[in-house]
């Protein structure tokens, strides 16, 4: 192993932000491993958002610093925009287009060579091909979110910022972005993944940073951070049904008395 592949993807040392007297970071320090998924939790105002700004050279940091792929985000700004991709909060889609000619645009723009084959693998590697010639505006939220991922993906950046990715999305269609992320880091991939979503962080990190009024309390894997609390002792525990319970229970072809009796427990509970 290298000296290079030891080295973090990204690193943050000391990183302060402020707004007049609103202090939005306040000394932030993290490091990602290359190839992992890396979450950073926290609510709304926490400041995740503009930790990811700083590091895709959109914002400056008032001090401390930070390097992506190696390079400063000070001193290289643009070796570090060649380096990343950024998936904002909202897909960048162009509803006109369809997935395809999106695919295409961004390659073009990329100045990439065959930039119809490369929308052609970016559809297929997103299990996207069937609907590439529609138009994204008939796409579901998830696969206009899948979409968007593979548009920031044209190029194939080592390391991705992905910005609350599945805000105001369905089960369903949070489900897709997730197997999405997975193969991505899979591939060798380094992802930083901003959420406030607790399920999100379990499912998707190796690593679990929580960001709150602009500082790191707490990083490490999620079992790290679950042995922080003593386990609970539990002297009784009363079986609640599950969802697949109460499913089964109104839908499940046994017999007449229990399907009446699951639809009265149903009539009963509301």
């Amino acid at each position: 192993m290298t000296t290079q592949t030891r080295e973090p993807a990204i690193r943050v040392q000391a990183i302060t932000k402020s707004y007049k007297d609103l202090h939005v970071l306040r000394g932030v320090d993290l490091d990602v491993a290359a190839g992992s998924i890396f979450a950073l939790l926290g609510s709304n105002g926490a400041g995740k958002t503009t930790l990811v700004r700083i590091l895709s050279t959109l914002l400056k940091a008032n001090t401390g610093t930070a390097t992506v792929h190696g390079f400063d985000v000070s001193s290289a700004p643009g070796d570090v925009r060649k380096s990343i991709s950024l998936t904002g909060q909202f897909a960048a889609v162009d509803e006109v287009l369809t997935g395809r000619e999106n695919l295409v645009l961004v390659a073009k723009l990329r100045h990439l060579k065959n930039p119809g084959a490369i929308a052609d693998d970016m559809l297929a590697r997103f299990s996207l091909a069937d609907a590439g010639n529609r138009r994204a505006a008939t796409y579901s939220g998830g696969m206009r979110r899948r979409l968007d991922i593979a548009m920031s993906l044209v190029g194939n950046p080592p390391v991705v910022f992905l910005d609350e990715p599945t805000s105001g999305l369905d089960p369903q269609a949070r489900i897709e972005v997730w197997q999405t992320v997975k193969q991505l880091a899979k591939d060798g991939t380094t992802i930083l993944l901003t959420t406030q979503y607790l399920d999100e962080a379990e499912q998707l990190a190796d690593r679990i940073a929580i960001l709150h009024k602009g500082t790191i309390i707490q990083n490490g894997t999620l079992a790290e951070l679950k042995q922080l609390l003593p386990s609970a002792k539990v002297e009784y525990v009363e079986k609640q049904p599950t969802l697949e319970d109460v499913f089964l229970a109104l839908v499940g072809d046994t017999s007449d008395t229990a399907d009446e009796a699951a639809m009265s427990a149903g009539e009963e509970s509301r």
